[in-house]
């Protein structure tokens, strides 16, 4: 398969007005009789479903959750970027732009990231509108802060719960369509099967989360707003029920899968406490504004970080970063705070953490200055760990946050297959190898309020997709599928429960495809994938019935997709014999210990296909130019 971008010719500074001139368009009579279906309620699928709808678009979005409310783009704490330069300190359209690019380890797509800073702007305007109360200097002004990877100030937050107050923004516009009858929703109701009918996306198959009960759906293009795949690795920042199965399934009835190795490691999250523990919780970026990363210099010392003087301290990312400090990329700190903890300098029970202190900024500011700007999170902090940040250092450790790959699209967002359009964090695009803090919110408004209503648009002029009858053999067959699979999870009636599978995956997967990769260590974890999935099939447990809830169901079909999402993620990582952003293979690394590209071999983005069960991935490669941010060893110091 030949990959086309479609990514527009000419200056990267017109090219996004120049695609959008070129597009065709759907006239406001001719959108009431078209129907699209948006997977999906986060800030994506619901800044999607409600400017679709505004437009004129009979709308159907689905959710899994109860209420749109609880995506899981609530939980994003930092921040939002934007290129206003209000601050007046240097940042611009095209400061973001590099910023995002060189932060990717120059791995994605140059038109698209342009894109993404261009609309930025709008975004803020957007959100300001809609009444979202971000945080304001006093003269009322909006007030920015710095996040990692960028030496100016130009995240927009809203305290600790930027990405909670985005959301309510998206929902208010949202339910003022569900109320108009533009938009239908479908809460507790979740996409497992694709509908593809002469080669186009037609709808989908839902089950009933309540009832139990199999649906389909038809529309004439469908959107998947679904998030990411971070799951996988079992302990994640993720809620519990985030999963890849919508992008999965999708990707087995033809969209092809692109990166799926680059994976996101944030540098500060709660360590883990025990075996016991289904789910990690992250502490946001924007600490290290403010907070002091640190490690006493001797190996296994166990004294109270008070009782350690100064002098005793390794400020190792200031020492090692002068220029960017604290604020260095999530990809660099982490890896930082891997490598101090595996020297035996690692604080806390397991040696696994290191120190977050905001000792010098309390003394600087006062405590009132640090608790309103990050109140409720130093008391999410002592409520999970009974220790006052206010008084003693935070303990922190890397773990699972974000993926950086997702279902391969073009410009438009549209995917291989025509008519399936994939939005946020779902798709690859903006990103490379790895996300700069507060870029996942900036991405998913983006590509809803402001890309999606014309691409899709475009395509339905173009496509003139007709009405299609649930009779079709391709609906049946879809919807015969997706019952298989639901009877043979229920038949097999094994020993082991569906979360002790996902557990031992997640191990595999940290373990060997996770901070760090090694090719032995990869090609271990696929045989192990292998051996465990043949088990699962075997041995898993899923009791009660697919007539009401059943959540032992849900979570089978999810990991059932994971075994097969986290093989693929591995044979990726094997394949790509460089180290770039989130991808560190140890065999490719710098004297100084940095991810070292190849450039020459690498440059590109691996999109795979299914070619069915039992098959070898199939390997598809959309080679990147950059003709504005030259790719260059990434420095931070």
């Amino acid at each position: 398969m030949k990959l086309d971008a479609r990514t527009p010719s000419g200056p990267i500074e017109q090219a996004w007005d120049q695609a959008r001139f070129d597009m065709k368009l759907v006239n406001p009579a001719n959108k009431r009789r078209h129907t699209l279906i948006v997977v999906g309620s986060g800030l994506a699928g619901a800044s999607a479903s409600a400017t679709l709808g505004e437009l004129g678009y009979n709308v159907q979005c689905f959710c899994f959750q109860d209420s749109p409310r609880r995506a899981h783009s609530i939980a994003a704490q930092g921040g939002i970027n934007a290129a206003k330069n209000y601050q007046n300190d240097g940042d611009s359209i095209y400061r973001l732009f590099y910023d995002t690019v060189k932060g990717g380890d120059f791995r994605s797509r140059e038109a698209n990231v342009y894109r993404l800073a261009q609309n930025s702007v709008h975004i803020i305007d957007q959100c300001v509108a809609q009444g979202v109360p971000f945080a304001r200097e006093y003269g009322g002004s909006l007030e920015n802060r710095s996040f990692g990877g960028a030496q100016v100030s130009r995240t927009f937050y809203a305290r600790g719960q930027t990405g909670q107050q985005l959301l309510l923004g998206a929902y208010q516009a949202l339910e003022r369509q569900i109320d108009l009858g533009q938009v239908t929703m479908f809460p507790r109701t979740e996409m497992l099967d694709l509908i593809v009918i002469d080669g186009q996306a037609r709808g989908i198959v839902t089950r009933n989360l309540i009832t139990g009960k199999l649906g389909v759906h038809l529309a004439d293009a469908v959107i998947l707003a679904t998030g990411g795949y971070g799951n996988v690795y079992y302990l994640s920042t993720n809620a519990k029920g985030s999963n890849a199965t919508a992008i999965w399934r999708a990707h087995k009835r033809g969209a092809l899968f692109a990166n799926p190795c680059f994976t996101q490691i944030h540098p500060t999250c709660i360590p883990v406490s025990g075996d016991y523990q289904s789910k990690l919780t992250l502490m946001s970026e924007s600490l290290r504004n403010d907070g002091r990363i640190w490690v006493p210099k001797k190996k296994g010392d166990k004294r109270k970080p008070s009782e350690i003087p100064e002098e005793e301290r390794d400020y190792y990312l200031e020492r090692k970063y002068p220029a960017f400090g604290n604020l260095v990329p999530r990809d660099v700190a982490s890896r930082n705070a891997k490598a101090v903890c595996d020297e035996g300098r690692g604080v806390g029970e397991g040696g696994l953490g290191v120190y977050l202190d905001f000792s010098d900024a309390i003394r600087r500011l006062g405590e009132a200055t640090i608790r309103e700007r990050y109140g409720n999170l130093f008391d999410m902090y002592q409520r999970i760990t009974d220790e006052n940040p206010y008084k003693v250092p935070m303990r922190i450790y890397p773990a699972i946050h974000y993926t950086m790959g997702g279902l391969w699209v073009d410009y438009q967002l549209q995917s291989t297959i025509p008519g399936l359009f994939v939005l946020g964090e779902a798709n690859f695009s903006d990103h490379g190898a790895n996300r700069l803090g507060a870029s996942a919110l900036m991405q998913g408004l983006s590509d809803g309020y402001f890309i999606i209503p014309y691409t899709v648009g475009n395509y339905l002029a173009n496509a003139k997709p007709g009405k299609v009858s649930e009779s079709r053999p391709e609906v049946q067959a879809a919807l015969t599928s997706v019952q298989q699979g639901v009877d043979r999870l229920l038949a097999i009636r094994g020993k082991r429960t569906v979360d002790s599978f996902h557990r031992e995956l997640g191990k595999i997967m940290w373990d060997d495809c996770g901070m760090s990769r090694t090719a032995k260590g990869l090609q271990e974890a696929i045989g192990k994938i292998r051996a465990l999935r043949e088990e699962y099939w075997k041995n898993v447990n899923v009791p009660g019935s697919d007539a009401d809830l059943n959540q032992s169901l849900e979570k089978a079909g999810r990991v059932a997709d994971f075994f097969e999402l986290g093989e693929l993620m591995c044979l990726d990582a094997l394949e790509r014999n460089e180290s770039c952003g989130g991808h560190f293979r140890e065999e490719y690394q710098t004297p100084e210990g940095e991810a070292q590209r190849d450039d020459e071999h690498y440059s590109y983005v691996a999109a795979w296909g299914y070619p069915g069960p039992g098959k070898q991935p199939e390997l598809t490669k959309e080679p990147l130019e950059f003709a504005y941010v030259h790719p260059s060893q990434r420095s931070y110091k």
